[in-house]
């Protein structure tokens, strides 16, 4: 469950964005720029994070503030799903990441699978669109939507990346140590679900 705190960070950072981007008005902007601030010295207490790089991290944020997008593919070769391991963390995770300006969903997860395992895939299903915060994952600043695409295998081979040290397929009862920061037991079993059972409805929430 996230922590109280962090839902009133994202809470006052999403009004002081909003205000900043459709005021003009200097003294809206001047108070809407303390509130940022608010939420930032929050977030600080909490963290062991600097000052000047939560004020950073919120102003780099513009326009209206509106939840960002992670994908992410799941690619099954013989009741086994494709994982990446990560070299932030050394644990492993499905190969996805920030959808990009100019990609459609599935573009961006294709693009992300094969920069980050060397495999090309298609996206032939989306399995489960799940707001990040209700999935299990420890804290984060933003606000976050997941979407997980089912993924066709067309070929290639495995290829680490800068983001990733190794590239395997596991069968379900023998999944590795999970970077929980990017995916859950629970959607690595769900994906197996959907895997085994095509006529499910995508999951949302």
């Amino acid at each position: 469950m996230e922590p109280k705190w962090l839902e009133w960070v994202k809470q006052l950072q999403a009004i002081a964005q909003n205000g900043l981007t459709f005021s003009e008005n200097p003294f809206d902007i001047e108070r809407f720029k303390a509130i940022q601030a608010i939420a930032a010295e929050i977030m600080v207490t909490h963290t062991n994070a600097e000052l000047s790089y939560i004020l950073d991290l919120f102003a780099r944020d513009v326009g209206y503030a509106t939840p960002k997008v992670d994908v992410r593919g799941a690619v099954f070769l013989d009741e086994q799903i494709l994982l990446v391991k990560e070299r932030s963390d050394g644990c492993w995770t499905l190969p996805g990441g920030w959808a990009d300006i100019g990609t459609s969903p599935s573009e961006a997860v294709v693009k992300e699978i094969y920069e980050e395992s060397g495999y090309h895939s298609r996206a032939v299903k989306l399995v489960a669109v799940y707001d990040r915060d209700r999935q299990g994952h420890p804290p984060f600043p933003h606000y976050t939507y997941k979407l997980f695409f089912q993924c066709e295998l067309l070929g290639g081979s495995p290829s680490p990346s800068i983001e990733t040290e190794a590239v395997g397929f596991f069968p379900e009862d023998e999944i590795p140590e999970l970077s929980v920061a990017r995916v859950t037991a629970t959607q690595i079993t769900r994906l197996f679900e959907h895997y085994r059972h095509p006529d499910l409805s995508t999951d949302f929430d």
